[in-house]
């Protein structure tokens, strides 16, 4: 059974560009980390595989792991992800004020796919954006 959730992996190709991207909207340095040999290569499932990744830590504890592989990377897709790609459609982070941390987002190299919109029972201001690589990211404002 699952005890809890330990983190959220992200696949960059900047590691350096992108740990700062995410420095700036309020996550701290865990670890980093080169790995290779056969431990990683037999949980990649990619021979001769070397990769790095930092974990940041988010102010409440949240934890995602950057990871950029050195040796097989992909090419960083001209298409940010789309709200509907199958697969894991993105992170969701709940923010004291939407439109400050949107700011944020955009000027630190991120865009802001929508305003933060009202949800229709009222609770919660949502905006869509992506990191500087294409993730999707919610932006979540709890309304008192």
């Amino acid at each position: 059974m699952i005890i809890n959730i330990r983190h959220t992996g992200i696949v960059v190709n900047d590691l350096e560009k992108m740990a700062n991207f995410y420095r700036k909207l309020g996550f701290k340095d865990e670890s980093r980390l080169v790995e290779k040999g056969s431990f990683i290569e037999q949980v990649v499932n990619i021979p001769l595989v070397k990769i790095e990744w930092i974990k940041l830590r988010s102010p409440d504890g949240f934890l995602i792991e950057l990871i950029q592989y050195l040796s097989h990377p992909k090419e960083l897709s001209k298409e940010k992800s789309k709200s509907n790609d199958l697969g894991c459609s993105h992170v969701a982070y709940t923010v004291s004020d939407s439109e400050k941390v949107c700011a944020l987002i955009s000027s630190a190299g991120g865009s802001v796919e929508n305003p933060p919109a009202i949800s229709p029972n009222g609770k919660v201001k949502v905006a869509y954006c992506h990191d500087p690589e294409g993730v999707l990211m919610e932006i979540v404002e709890l309304i008192n």
